[in-house]
Order: C-alpha cells, then sequence, then structure tokens
C-alpha cells in the first residue's frame, strides 16, 4: 500500500507539473528519473542509516553551539527583557540570525564560500542535467539567501531569457538561507530541516525540469557569470562588509518578526470573523481545501484535516506562522505526520515572497523585476510543487 500511494503521488505532482509546462519537448525524462533515485537514496540516507543521522546530530549540535553564542550578544543587550526560564521568538528564535549573517559575509569575504558553491554546482549539473548556471544558483541561494543571491548576477541579469529567470527565482523560492536554519532548528526538529534542504533543492531540479525545460547551452554562458557578477563587485574592507552583514541579518530578523506580527494578528481577526459568521474558523475551511494535498503527501485520513490547515496557513503567511502552528498541535499528531509536515515547511513558497524575490530583481534589474513578477502565481505554483515533491519523498521513507 505505501509503494502504491508513493507512486500514486508521484504520477499526480509529475500530471500537475506538466499541467503549468510551457515546452514539453525539451523535457529530459532520464535526468528526471536519475534525480528521483538520488533523492530518494539520500533521504533513506539522512533519515535511516547510522552514518547520514550522525551527519545530521553533528550538524545540529554546531547549530546549538552558534544559537549559544548568538544568545551571549542577545542576552548582552536585551538581557533585562526576559525573566528566567521564559521564551521570547524574537529574542530567542530571529537574533540569532545576525551571527549566522556575520559568518557568511566571513566565508563570502575571504572568498571560501564562492569557491564552496561553485564547486557542488559544478558536481550538481552533472547529475541534474541542468546549466551551470542553474546549478551554481541553487547553492547561492542556500547559501546566501532568495534576495542577496540575485546581486552576483547584476551584469548579466539583462542577457537573461524569461525561461532561465523563472528557474533562478523558483529556486530562490524553493530552497531558504542559510542564515534562517538555525532560527527553524529552534522549532522543528534539526534532522527535518537538514533533510529539507537537501530533498529541496533535488525536488526543484525535477518539477523545474518538467515545468520550464529549456536549452541550457543557449543562455548566458557561466564563466561570464562569475567573472562579471563576482569579480567586479565593489571590494569592501573587512569592517565595512562585516558591519554590513551584521546590519542585514538584524534587518532579516525585524522583517520577520514584523510579518509574524501582522499575520497572526490578521489570521485571529479573521478567524474571529468566521467564526461568528459562520461557525468555523478560517483555517479550518483552508484545511477542507488543502485535505487533498495532505492526503497525497501520505498524511492519515484521520490527521489531513488538521495538517491540510497547516499547510494551507504556510502558503498564505509564511513558513514561521506554520511551524508555530506545527509547534502547538504536534502533541496531536503522529511521529510521521510531523515530519513529513516538518519537511513541507522548509521553504519561502508562499504569496509574500513573490514580491520579495521580485523586489529583489527589481532593485537590480527594473525590466527582470517586472517579468518575475508578472509569472510571480506560476513561481509560487512550481515552488508548492517543490515543496510537495519533497514531503512525499520524505514521507515515503519515514513509512519504510
Amino acid at each position: 500500500m505505501v509503494y502504491l500511494q508513493f507512486f500514486f503521488a508521484l504520477l499526480v505532482v509529475t500530471g500537475l507539473a506538466l499541467l503549468g509546462s510551457r515546452n514539453r519537448s525539451e523535457i529530459k525524462i532520464r535526468y528526471i528519473l536519475q534525480l528521483l533515485l538520488v533523492e530518494i537514496a539520500l533521504a533513506f540516507f539522512f533519515l535511516h542509516s547510522d552514518v547520514g543521522t550522525g551527519i545530521i546530530r553533528s550538524i545540529s549540535a554546531g547549530f546549538e553551539a552558534l544559537m549559544e553564542f548568538a544568545a551571549q550578544g542577545t542576552n548582552f543587550v536585551f538581557g533585562g527583557l526576559l525573566n528566567a526560564g521564559e521564551f521570547s521568538f524574537f529574542l530567542n528564535v530571529l537574533m540569532p540570525i545576525v551571527l549566522i549573517s556575520a559568518l557568511i559575509g566571513i566565508l563570502q569575504h575571504i572568498k571560501l564560500l564562492p569557491i564552496v558553491i561553485q564547486a557542488i554546482g559544478f558536481v550538481l549539473s552533472k547529475v541534474n542535467g541542468m546549466g551551470r548556471l542553474e546549478s551554481f544558483n541553487a547553492i547561492s541561494a542556500l547559501m546566501v539567501g532568495q534576495s542577496e543571491n540575485f546581486i552576483t548576477y547584476k551584469d548579466i541579469l539583462g542577457k537573461m531569457s524569461e525561461k532561465r529567470m523563472y528557474t533562478l527565482a523558483a529556486t530562490a523560492m524553493s530552497t531558504v538561507s542559510m542564515s534562517i536554519v538555525g532560527s527553524y532548528m529552534q522549532l522543528i526538529d534539526p534532522k527535518y530541516v537538514v533533510t529539507a534542504l537537501i530533498l529541496n533543492m533535488f525536488s526543484s531540479f525535477t518539477i523545474l525540469s518538467l515545468i520550464n525545460p529549456y536549452d541550457y547551452d543557449a543562455e548566458v554562458d557561466f564563466n561570464d557569470m562569475v567573472k562579471q557578477g563576482q569579480d567586479e563587485q565593489p571590494k569592501d574592507s573587512f569592517f565595512e562588509m562585516l558591519g554590513e552583514y551584521i546590519l542585514t541579518g538584524f534587518k532579516v530578523a525585524v522583517i520577520v518578526a514584523a510579518m509574524l506580527i501582522g499575520f497572526i494578528a490578521l489570521i485571529a481577526l479573521i478567524n474571529h470573523g468566521f467564526d461568528l459568521v459562520f461557525g468555523i474558523t478560517f483555517q479550518a475551511v483552508l484545511g477542507y481545501v488543502f485535505y487533498p494535498i495532505a492526503w497525497l503527501i501520505g498524511v492519515p485520513s484521520s490527521e489531513a484535516l488538521q495538517a491540510g490547515s497547516i499547510m494551507a496557513t504556510k502558503l498564505v503567511t509564511n513558513e514561521f506562522v506554520a511551524m508555530l502552528e506545527l509547534k502547538d498541535q504536534a502533541a496531536n499528531l503522529s511521529e510521521i505526520t510531523v515530519g513529513t509536515l516538518s519537511i513541507f515547511l522548509v521553504s519561502f513558497a508562499n504569496f509574500s515572497s513573490i514580491g520579495i524575490i521580485a523586489g529583489a530583481v527589481k532593485g537590480v534589474n527594473e525590466e527582470k523585476g517586472n517579468m518575475v513578477a508578472k509569472f510571480g502565481l506560476r513561481l509560487l505554483y512550481g515552488a508548492t510543487l517543490v515543496s510537495i515533491l519533497s514531503a512525499i519523498i520524505a514521507n515515503f521513507v519515514f513509512s519504510l
């Protein structure tokens, strides 16, 4: 039954991707099958093997140590605001973003991060059948973030086709920034966060190979991007760079906090209004809408309504709001459902990301920014399929 459910889910996701595909003749079945096999193998490795779980524990321990170091800076500035034993989402979850952002800046400045990104991108291009730039972008978006990533392409952005712009933007929406990973680990199990990062990358390649295939060799050359996009960036001093990344991390934390305040307050207001008029909350209604998707990814029917509500919350607000919902309801859900939902939630695939990505691109090239805004809904459609595919594969591995 597990295998039938899994293959049926893959067929449905493939069909949904093909519905949005514009150039089916360019689809390369071999690479899609290859990507799926690699993704399933990696999911099994990280979730079931002793070596894989050991690697995740090490990564988790590393981030826990970083959270402790970050807490020292936070406590120095805000320590008097907390009573012993109390928990503050802003101080405990969002403020560590500042330290992670600073570390990313240092790795960028010493040229280590670009080398790692290019090396991994080169290897990935041999597996996914896509161009080196597309593979590079997947790693770059993961490391430096969906907004900052597009600065790398500032000098060649104007030469990129609509299809390539879709791929770059969709990849940025389907992954998450490394600077925010530690914050996710405060809300859901670290092993799900790490696994989701890897699965989403390969799911992105799979979905994009179906929904947006094109001739990668006919696009802008990768070496031109490296030369023009990186070597010509302004050379700041170490402390100028460090100050900028620290401020960027703080801005991200404040923006996320503002979004959470607004979205959670609006959801509470809308829920109250729906309850008064219809006798059912808005989130409960969304649960019914997303019930089939929750069932498709492998959530038991008895829990699909709750899961669907959490999935919908992530789509219409953001992943943090949904993770808080999952944390509140985890005690009433099975371990497999919690794990599957956790994998689904680790991405930037939501409505607000359309504006964030379009704005980031527009800040570098106005024409391409407008282009991204025009295919925004299609962008969200593809990125949501990526999250669904990752959740399906994770659920399958959980069930073995």
